[in-house]
């Protein structure tokens, strides 16, 4: 494989062509008109204009991806993530085409893809699974009668999709028949697919998701966990690895669950399983993600192992170069996604033009970004502007660092999430380790924020006028008020 394309945009296209340039491969950028003159255009070997801005006319429409990747003669597509990385219908059309789709096979995609299936899928690993039902359901007389055997609270799911959506917890009865409905319309809207199920609710539960690693020879390894369990509308905003409250054996417990996951679903490349982790440490499965996750560099930081090499010699029919006894967790990362959101206004989109954008640098510090200074941040996509990553050899260090590389980054001209990610750096829940994913709700609000922004300019203004008043002693004012070029006249 000399020639890969890059299916995306903006830091993750940046990310994966890094890669593939240090491993000698050769790279095609695609671009609709409002990333024209983004960096991952200028990054690649060849660049191809393909739409529009809105990505349903240009990231998403997968002919003219594959035809650009077969003019230019791409041997390989690297779909990221969001967009086609987890369309089965793309990865057997880049196959079909004579290309190899780097990610996992279209059955992998296609079981994982759909909740109901995927818990069926495993049922032979005995997997843990939520207190729930395996089968989707539209009838509100069997949601109640199902729901009245499991207990309230309980969560309505959509099998389809992620990201929150077409989700509902219900804590009464009479909510139950209302917010299946919209949970339901929301699913359809969302993902083509109405189905929903019911499982309990688990009331204050911890994310914890695993790397996994596949090759076609089968071989099945995991990269230990990740806790991404500070979230906001169910969508993860600070990352880390490890978790700060697994124990050795319940990390290799958990992580042998996840290979056998992989293995219920025939998996190849590099995927990820997501459970929820009780307040009593019981682990249930959640779902399978078949691609690369936004959180993938704290894995890379604390293993030194580069996902995206692997997921291209795996997708070249390597044999992975390692077994699970040669990996072992070194360090402590945290990452903070910088998104163009305004945490002052219940996190909505901040869009704009990057006026100030400076990066900040040094020892254990990544950033992973698609941007510079001047662009503008597009309507048309999702609002992550970077993602910043510290390590330190605890993880107090990293969190330390991670505050130091918050305040050196200057972001000018639209609002960012940076100040949420120190709110949460400095919040004693989190330091201490003991959070859920009710972090944002149970201690997160802008006037804490407005009130430390306040502190900080108060300090600065103190600190103005100390300086202002001791240079002004060091002054020292000629008397009499005279010049002596006169003198010289």
């Amino acid at each position: 494989m000399k020639k890969i394309l890059v299916a995306n945009r903006g830091e993750i296209a940046l990310r994966v062509m890094r890669t593939a340039r240090k491993m000698g491969i050769a790279t095609v950028a695609v671009y609709s008109q409002a990333d024209r003159n983004a960096p991952h255009v200028r990054f690649a070997d060849e660049a191809y204009h393909i739409g529009n801005p809105p990505s349903s006319e240009s990231y998403l429409v997968m002919e003219k991806i594959i035809e650009v990747a077969k003019s230019s003669g791409a041997e390989g597509i690297h779909p990221g993530y969001g967009f086609l990385s987890e369309n089965s219908a793309f990865a057997k059309a880049v196959t079909a085409a004579g290309i190899t789709f780097i990610g996992p096979k279209t059955h992998a995609i296609e079981v994982m893809g759909s909740k109901l299936a995927a818990k069926d899928a495993v049922k032979s690993y005995d997997i843990p699974m939520v207190p729930g039902i395996d089968h989707a359901i539209e009838d509100p007389k069997e949601a109640i009668k199902i729901a009245k055997e499991i207990g309230f609270p309980i969560l309505i799911k959509a099998s389809a999709g992620g990201g929150g959506k077409g989700m509902r917890v219900v804590e009464k009865e009479e909510e139950l028949e209302d917010q299946m409905k919209r949970a339901i319309s929301e699913a359809k809207s969302a993902f083509g697919d109405g189905s929903v199920f019911i499982e309990k609710y688990i009331a204050s539960p911890r994310h914890i998701e695993i790397q996994v690693l596949a090759d076609t020879h089968g071989n099945v390894v995991h990269l230990f966990e990740r806790e991404c369990s500070v979230q906001r509308r169910h969508q993860k905003v600070v990352e880390e690895a490890p978790s700060v409250v697994l124990t050795p054996e319940l990390r290799e417990k958990m992580g042998q669950t996840a290979c056998d996951v992989a293995r219920a679903c025939d998996y190849v490349g590099a995927g990820t399983v997501e459970f929820l982790l009780d307040e009593n440490l019981n682990f249930y499965f959640l779902e399978m993600n078949t691609r690369l996750q936004v959180e993938h560099p704290v894995t890379e930081m604390i293993t030194g192992v580069d996902l995206v090499e692997q997921q291209i010699k795996v997708a070249r029919g390597e044999k992975l170069s390692f077994q699970q006894s040669d990996l072992s967790i070194s360090g402590h990362a945290l990452e903070v996604r910088v998104y163009a959101e305004d945490p002052m206004n219940n996190f909505l989109p901040s869009i704009g033009t990057l006026e100030t954008y400076q990066r900040p640098s040094g020892e254990g510090i990544r950033v992973d970004d698609g941007f510079e200074e001047g662009m503008e941040i597009p309507i048309y996509y999702d609002p992550m502007i970077a993602k910043l990553i510290t390590y330190g050899k605890t993880r107090n260090e990293s969190i330390l660092r991670m505050k130091e590389a918050i305040k050196a980054y200057k972001i000018e001209g639209i609002a960012t999430t940076l100040d949420f990610g120190m709110f949460t750096c400095n919040h004693d829940a989190f330091v201490s380790g003991k959070f859920d994913t009710h972090f944002v709700k149970n201690y997160f609000s802008p006037d804490q924020i407005n009130q430390e922004n306040k502190e900080k300019k108060a300090l600065a203004a103190k600190l103005a006028l100390s300086y202002y008043l001791k240079e002004q002693q060091k002054v020292k004012i000629p008397t009499p008020l005279t010049s002596s070029w006169k003198d010289h006249q």
